[in-house]
């Protein structure tokens, strides 16, 4: 088997364990979750891992091919104790200069979404993607990629351990609900992840290019702040 074969079935190995890992039954529209513990204050699991400690093993990653185009690893950021944490799919050129989530065109609308729809300082709440690599020309995350990052968002989620989270775009919100339902259907139906509330919406990028649905957005967000036991603006 040549090199280029190789390459091929292994591409094929890991997306036949990503799609293995989505669950077809759909999302319920609401379902309990208990209240979330509180984090201490260095943010750590139940089995002692901390923010900290995941950076440190993350290292300078070389878990899968967006290394080599890569220039610097986003690891995420904001409060390590935030009772609210976005997902998105994965750095631009923008984040990957400065090494921060959404700090490009899509970021300051997110910001403004934060700060101006949920009246929320964006330094409370916590910020990652799916990947912590930017992807080529910003190409969609591969499945081998999704799979070689999975273990440290997993582990940054359960540091944090957020009241709600927010799945922003496709990739977000299929990845927190383990389904390969279209962001079109997913959007607006509350989900969870391990015992979580997940809030499925679009991403910034996309109101960028249709600011008709930021007043979808808008209504999931209302029930964001319910979620967190927040007054609705009104």
């Amino acid at each position: 088997m040549s090199g280029a074969d190789e390459e091929l079935v292994g591409q094929l190995l890991a997306h036949a364990r990503f799609l293995g890992s989505l669950s077809t039954i759909g999302v319920p529209p609401l379902p309990p979750a208990p209240p979330a513990a509180v984090a201490p204050a260095d943010a750590t699991a139940a089995d002692g891992t901390s923010l900290e400690s995941i950076r440190e093993t993350i290292g300078d990653c070389r878990r899968c091919k967006l290394a080599a185009g890569r220039k610097t690893i986003v690891f995420g950021q904001g409060n390590p104790k935030a009772e609210l944490m976005f997902v998105g799919e994965a750095p631009g050129a923008e984040e990957d200069e400065q090494g921060l989530a959404f700090v490009g065109r899509a970021g300051q609308l997110l910001t403004d979404i934060i700060e101006k729809g949920l009246r929320i300082r964006r330094a409370e709440v916590f910020i990652a993607n799916v990947l912590k690599c930017r992807p080529p020309q910003n190409r969609n995350p591969e499945p081998d990629e999704i799979i070689a990052c999975q273990p440290f968002l997993e582990a940054q989620i359960r540091a944090i351990r957020p009241r709600v989270l927010v799945g922003l775009g496709k990739f977000g919100a299929q990845w927190l609900l383990k389904t390969a339902e279209p962001i079109t259907r997913l959007r607006g139906r509350v989900g969870s992840w391990e015992g979580i509330h997940v809030m499925p919406t679009y991403h910034p990028a996309y109101l960028l290019r249709n600011p008709g649905a930021k007043k979808e957005v808008w209504e999931d967000m209302k029930v964001v702040l319910q979620l967190l036991g927040r007054r609705v603006a009104s």
